[in-house]
C-alpha cells in the first residue's frame, strides 16, 4: 500500500511506470523518507541520480557501512590546480540510503547522471528537512516551486536533466515500477524535459576511474551530512531496530546527556570532590536556549554552533569544547584499523588526497552550503605543551589573577555577612505581640502556644466557635549582633587527602580591599593552561579581612599540634582573629576536635552548610589560577577560561 495521498501520488507520478521522489542531500529526515518510500511500495528499479562510472565503488562501499567512505572522481585541471569531485558514502544520505535499501531488497539499481569532465555544484538553500514530519515531502517539494529558477538552456545542470529524462525513458522499457531519486532543484524541469522528450547531449568524458578511499576520523563532519554522532546514533538504531523516527531532535538531547557524561568523566579524572554541577536542569536551560537560537536562525533544527555557543553561555567553555568533540566523534571510524584503501582528509572545500596533495574539491551530494562560524573557546591545552610551560616556570615568582581576586572577596563579604545574621539570630527574643511588629511575627511560636490560649468570651453557647482556643500572636526581636567576624574559613573538600593537596601556602594582601589568605591546594604545576599560568584548586582556605600580615601557618610551631589540614586552618583562624567568632563553610557537620580548638582559644565556631551555596558558583570559586609575576596578567585573559 501507498504511504502518500492521491495529491502527492500526482505530484509523484512521472508516468504510469515512474515515480519521481524529490530528495535533500545531507539529511536523515529525507533519508527515512526514501526508506519508507521503498520498503512501502513495490518497486522494480531504483534511479540513482550518479553516474554509472561511480557504481561498482560505491555499492561496495555501501557494503562496508557504518563505515564511511569516500568516492573520489579526478577532475580536468584548472590553471594547474588539482580539482576533485566528491561522493559520501554516508548513511544518512538520502541517495545513499536509496542505494542500501535497494541492494537489502534486490531491487536493481540505474545510474542515471551524465557523465561530466568537471562537475558544477548547484548552491541552493532549501527547506529545513524536518519539515517532513508534518508535511509530506512531495508537498514540501511543490511548496518549493517559487522559489526554484529554471537552469540556463546549455548549462551543465541543463544537459544533466535532459540526459537523466532519456535514460528514464530507456529504463520504462525494460521495467513497469521506477522510483526515480532526484535533487529538488531538478524535479521540475526534468518532469518538464520527460514529458517534452527533450534532445538530449552524449555524456563527457572523464579524467579519470573514481577511487575509493577512507575518511579520516577528524574531518567525518566536512564529509557528512548530519553530525557525526547523530549518524552515529541512526546506525545504533539501525543495528537494535529502535525506531529512529524523530532522532533529529532527541538525537540533541542524547548528545548533551552524553557530553555531560564524558565531561563528568573528565572531571572526576582531575579530582573526586568536584561537584556534577551540570544538573538535568541546567541541561534544560541549554535545550531552551537552543531552541530560541534555532527559531532567531529561522530554523527547525539547531546547527553545531547553536549547540556549542548555548553550551557555552549556560554551562562554560570546557562543557563547550566536550559537546564539540562529543558532536564530532563517530566510533564506526577508527584511523587504528589496518585497511587496503587510503585514507584521505577532507576540509570545507578542499580535500588532501592520500599522495599529500590538496585539490579542489566539490561535494556532488552537497547539504546545506557550510560556512565557517566564528566562536571563541579555550581548550585545554594538550600535554606536551602544558609540559614545556611548566619547565619555564620561575619559582621564586607568585601572584593571583585579579578578576579571581575580586569574585572570591565579594563572596567572602557575602558569606561573613551571612555569618554575622546567624549570630544575631542566636540572641532573638519572642514575646507576645502588643503593639508592635518589632522583627516580624515568630508563626511557629504563635503556633505552638495556641492550645494553651483561653477560649473566647464572647462566642455564642454551643457555636463551633466557641471550642476553639484564642490565638495570641507572638513577634521576634532580634538584638545587634556583638562582636564581628573577621575570618570565614571554607572546608571544600573533608577529609582533605595531603597527597591531592600537596600545596599549602599563605599569601598576603596587594591593597586594602584584599584578605589575607591562608590555603591548601592541589599543586599548580601539574595544571599548566598558558606560558606563565597555572590553575590550582582549593582544598581549604580562609581569609582574614582587614588583612594584615601573620606568620605563615604551615610553618608555625604554635600549630603543630593539629594532625589535619583542616584543623590547621581552624587553629590558625583561632589563633590570629580578634573577634570571638569564626564563620567556617562546610560540607559537613563541625567536628567534635574542630569545637574543641576553637573553644582553646575561645572562639566560637558559626557553621554555614556548604550545600547553601550552587554547585556551579563553588566550582567557579574553587578553581583559580597562578601567575608567574605581575607582568603575565597583561595577557592571562586570553588563556584563563
Amino acid at each position: 500500500m501507498s504511504r502518500h495521498t492521491p495529491t502527492d501520488a500526482r505530484i509523484l507520478s512521472l508516468s504510469p511506470r515512474i515515480d519521481l521522489l524529490p530528495i535533500l542531500h545531507g539529511s536523515g529526515d529525507i533519508a527515512q523518507e526514501v526508506r519508507e518510500t521503498l520498503i512501502g511500495t513495490r518497486y522494480d528499479c531504483l534511479a540513482v541520480p550518479l553516474p554509472p562510472s561511480v557504481e561498482r565503488s560505491v555499492e561496495q562501499a555501501v557494503d562496508l557501512l557504518p563505515e564511511i567512505s569516500m568516492i573520489v572522481l579526478p577532475e580536468a585541471t584548472q590553471e594547474g590546480n588539482a580539482s576533485v569531485s566528491l561522493i559520501p558514502i554516508d548513511p544518512c544520505q538520502a541517495v545513499i540510503m536509496g542505494i542500501r535499501v535497494a541492494m537489502g531488497e534486490s531491487i536493481p539499481r540505474a545510474y542515471i547522471d551524465r557523465e561530466v569532465a568537471r562537475f558544477e555544484p548547484i548552491p541552493f538553500i532549501g527547506p529545513d528537512p524536518y519539515a517532513v514530519k508534518s508535511v509530506s515531502l512531495p508537498m514540501l517539494a511543490a511548496a518549493t516551486l517559487p522559489a526554484l529558477t529554471m537552469p540556463p538552456l546549455g548549462s551543465q545542470q541543463d544537459r544533466r536533466i535532459k540526459w537523466m529524462a532519456f535514460r528514464l525513458h530507456e529504463l520504462e522499457l525494460d521495467h513497469a515500477s521506477i522510483l526515480c531519486l532526484c535533487h529538488m532543484t531538478d524535479w521540475p524541469w526534468l518532469r518538464a524535459a520527460y514529458h517534452s522528450n527533450a534532445p538530449y547531449e552524449r555524456p563527457e568524458s572523464t579524467a579519470g576511474r573514481p577511487v575509493r578511499c577512507r575518511v579520516t576520523r577528524d574531518s567525518l563532519y566536512f564529509a557528512l551530512g548530519e553530525l557525526p554522532f547523530l549518524t552515529e546514533l541512526y546506525e545504533r538504531r539501525r543495528e537494535t531496530l529502535h525506531s529512529d523516527w524523530n532522532l533529529a531532535l532527541d538525537g540533541v538531547k542524547e548528545l548533551l546527556i552524553e557530553t555531560r557524561t564524558r565531561w563528568i568523566e573528565h572531571h572526576r579524572a582531575e579530582g573526586a570532590s568536584i561537584p556534577d554541577w551540570v544538573t538535568p536542569q541546567i541541561l534544560q536551560v541549554i535545550l531552551q536556549y537552543v531552541r530560541n537560537l534555532t527559531l532567531l536562525e529561522r530554523r527547525l533544527t539547531p546547527s553545531l554552533y547553536t549547540l556549542v555557543l548555548a553550551a557555552k553561555q549556560t554551562a562554560g567553555d570546557d562543557f563547550a569544547v566536550m559537546l564539540l568533540k562529543t558532536a564530532k566523534s563517530y566510533r564506526y571510524q577508527d584511523d587504528r584499523t589496518v585497511s587496503h584503501l587510503d585514507s584521505i582528509t577532507v576540509g570545507l572545500h578542499g580535500v588532501e588526497l592520500p599522495d599529500g596533495t590538496i585539490a579542489a574539491a566539490t561535494n556532488r551530494l552537497q547539504g546545506p552550503p557550510l560556512v565557517w562560524r566564528e566562536l571563541s573557546l579555550k581548550p585545554k591545552p594538550d600535554r606536551k605543551t602544558s609540559r614545556r610551560w611548566s619547565h619555564l616556570w620561575n619559582p621564586q615568582r607568585q601572584c593571583s589573577w585579579p578578576p579571581e581576586d575580586q569574585r572570591i572577596e565579594s563572596f567572602n563579604t557575602h558569606v561573613r555577612a551571612q555569618a554575622s545574621a546567624l549570630i544575631g539570630a542566636d540572641l532573638a527574643k519572642t514575646e507576645k505581640f502588643t503593639t508592635s511588629m518589632k522583627d516580624g511575627l515568630d508563626l511557629r511560636e504563635s503556633l505552638r502556644r495556641w492550645l494553651g490560649g483561653n477560649r473566647s468570651a464572647g462566642s455564642p453557647s454551643g457555636s463551633a466557635l466557641s471550642s476553639l482556643p484564642r490565638m495570641d500572636l507572638y513577634v521576634r526581636e532580634i538584638p545587634p549582633a556583638r562582636g564581628n567576624v573577621e575570618v570565614v574559613i571554607f572546608l571544600f573538600d573533608t577529609p582533605a587527602d595531603p597527597l591531592t593537596y600537596s600545596w599549602q601556602a599563605t599569601w598576603f594582601a596587594e591593597h586594602q580591599e584584599e584578605s589575607t589568605l591562608c590555603f591548601y591546594a592541589t599543586p599548580f604545576a601539574n595544571d599548566m593552561v598558558g606560558p606563565g599560568i597555572a590553575q590550582s584548586r582549593y582544598g581549604g582556605a580562609f581569609f582574614m579581612f582587614p588583612p594584615r600580615p601573620i606568620p605563615d601557618i604551615w610553618s608555625d610551631p604554635l600549630l603543630a599540634f593539629a594532625t589535619t589540614l583542616e584543623e590547621r586552618l581552624i587553629a590558625a583562624a583561632a589563633v590570629h582573629t580578634r573577634e570571638t567568632h569564626i564563620a567556617l563553610v562546610t560540607p559537613v557537620s563541625p567536628r567534635a576536635s574542630w569545637r574543641r580548638i576553637a573553644k582553646q582559644f575561645g572562639r566560637t565556631l558559626v557553621p554555614i552548610p556548604l550545600s547553601r551555596f550552587s554547585s556551579q558558583t563553588l566550582d567557579r570559586l574553587r578553581r583559580f589560577h597562578v601567575l608567574n609575576g605581575h607582568e603575565i596578567r597583561s595577557y592571562a585573559a586570553k588563556f584563563i577560561r
